[in-house]
């Protein structure tokens, strides 16, 4: 059983399940876990674990249109190693200045895996609603923050500076672990986020892919999409390795780049452009649910990252 069926298998007993974070009293909560093996290419750095690590819970308070307000860590390691745990901390307590919220703290564990939990805390106020998947309604634009694919490019980076360590080229292999780690550090989109709030109907991030964002936006609020390849926003990062086809599909089903994925009336759309402080495309139209997902006219099918 993958996450999408564990889930699946929880809905009926930790319902509402469904949303990047839980609402509490108007408290935002959301909580990760990442490991070693599966979300850290060798050539990663600690502090490039701790940003990306606790970017990734903080993503899930901004797809809810709230205020960060901070964030805790569990770190796990088969030893302690004071440069690693002290690059680690500094990654995460970043992460979090860089969207206005504190890194309080955490907790430490020996484990086999170099594995992280994490938790971002978040507040909507009463001026603010926090935005769920459930509210796309036909006729919306969907709408993307940001570039996509600038994680496929990070990997790629990684997988290459291997291959030229393996040859002898370290200094090369050097500045692809550099431009690797460059590409793993995201800025949350949290002021992005609470832009949006006012004026999105649903809302995710990313971090699954594209195309699966959509198809769990769609089950979500009972829609189809319509989307246009050629709007796709793609990281130029992404072309330095793949043609334009290629690109796309990394684009689209690489995930883990944490933007967001909304769905705006098209009244709403100026307003939106002005309001956000990245920017924003219109990739495509919300449809009935009836009328499918697709891209180009194409089924879109359900792909994506999905944790073993």
């Amino acid at each position: 059983m993958d996450e999408r069926g564990a889930l699946a298998l929880l809905e009926a007993e930790l319902e509402p399940v469904g949303d990047d974070a839980a609402v509490v009293d108007e408290l935002v909560v959301t909580t990760d876990m990442l490991h070693d093996r599966t979300d850290f290419p060798a050539g990663t750095t600690r502090y490039t674990a701790g940003w990306r690590s606790v970017g990734a819970s903080l993503s899930d308070v901004a797809a809810m249109g709230a205020e960060a307000t901070a964030a805790v860590a569990a770190y796990a390691a088969p030893a302690f190693d004071d440069g690693e745990l002290l690059s680690f901390v500094r990654g995460a307590r970043e992460v979090c200045a860089a969207v206005d919220a504190e890194y309080v703290g955490g907790d430490l564990d020996e484990h086999q895996e170099f594995t992280v939990a994490t938790t971002a805390i978040g507040r909507v106020g009463p001026e603010t609603d926090p935005v769920h998947r459930t509210g796309a309604r036909p006729g919306d634009r969907v709408c993307v923050t940001g570039q996509l694919g600038r994680s496929a490019a990070g990997l790629e980076s990684f997988e290459r500076a291997s291959d030229t360590a393996q040859a002898g080229d370290e200094e090369t292999a050097a500045r692809l672990r550099e431009r690797g780690n460059d590409l793993f550090r995201f800025t949350p989109r949290i002021a992005a986020g609470r832009a949006l709030a006012p004026h999105a109907t649903a809302m995710m991030d990313s971090s699954d892919g594209l195309a699966r964002s959509l198809h769990q936006l769609a089950e979500a609020s009972g829609c189809g999409f319509a989307i246009d390849g050629e709007r796709v926003p793609i990281d130029e990062a992404v072309f330095e390795f793949a043609d334009e086809d290629d690109a796309l599909a990394l684009a689209t089903t690489f995930g883990e780049d944490f933007e967001l994925v909304a769905t705006v009336p098209e009244t709403e759309l100026e307003a939106v452009r002005d309001a956000v402080d990245v920017p924003v495309t219109e990739i495509g139209t919300v449809l009935e649910a009836d009328e499918g997902i697709t891209m180009d006219g194409e089924p879109l099918a359900d792909e994506g990252y999905t944790h073993g």
